[in-house]
């Protein structure tokens, strides 16, 4: 990428597209911890404003939007449950989208893995609130906020979508969305992976759901979908 060339900025409200003299296209976000890079992602100044090139293979939001994603829910001013925080890559950007009027409530049980998103992103950004759980324990943390307009979540265990219907049932406003990861493999091993996106897409249903969109992430990451839903109450 020749950051010198970088000359066109698309603004959706939640991102920026930046494009370069080949026509090449990238994701970026407004760096709301400015000069300090999360997880060695590139840095931009452009119009007296820092960007971070926000990498499609190390985030799944990412690779959903340059695969079409038609609306990413997640705006500035937004509260947000995220669940499956990690080290905290994507929460970092949902982080710069949502900006200082917003909130991002970061659930993440692994103490090892929390103790590099702590340092590297929950220290650093005032938006940026770490639920050290797990997120099948959805009861034990209400007491850390309210009703929220958005949950995201990525976590690779067979049961992830009752994990995210339970959160969204307990902690997402009427009208909100849902916005989830479906691993796949981790899900059923043996199953054609387009069938067990299928099948968890009915399950939300089933559970007052609505599917807005469902995006197949390949080549960004393999035998990945994310779904997103809004629920009806």
């Amino acid at each position: 990428m020749n950051s010198l060339s970088l000359y066109k900025k698309f603004d959706n409200g939640s991102f920026v597209m930046l494009i370069d003299n080949t026509k090449e296209r990238y994701l970026a976000t407004q760096n709301l911890d400015t000069e300090k890079s999360v997880y060695g992602e590139k840095l931009i100044k452009l119009d007296d404003l820092e960007y971070r090139i926000w990498e499609p293979f190390r985030s799944k939001l990412a690779a959903a939007i340059l695969k079409n994603l038609e609306d990413n829910p997640i705006k500035e001013s937004s509260s947000v449950l995220y669940l499956g925080a990690s080290t905290g890559t994507t929460v970092s950007h949902v982080s710069d989208i949502v900006g200082n009027k917003g909130v991002v409530f970061a659930v993440e049980p692994s103490a090892r893995v929390a103790r590099e998103f702590l340092e590297n992103v929950a220290s650093r950004r005032k938006n940026v609130i770490p639920i050290l759980m797990d997120a099948r324990d959805y009861l034990r943390y209400y007491s850390y906020y309210g009703l929220v307009d958005v949950v995201y979540s990525d976590i690779a265990q067979p049961d992830q979508t009752d994990i995210a219907i339970n959160n969204c049932k307990s902690y997402l406003k009427k009208g909100g969305h849902l916005v989830i990861i479906i691993k796949t493999r981790s899900i059923d091993v043996l199953m054609d992976p387009k069938q067990v996106t299928k099948n968890e897409a009915k399950k939300l249903e089933r559970n007052n759901f609505n599917i807005i969109q469902t995006v197949n992430l390949e080549p960004f990451d393999k035998d990945h979908s994310l779904i997103h839903a809004k629920f009806v109450g």
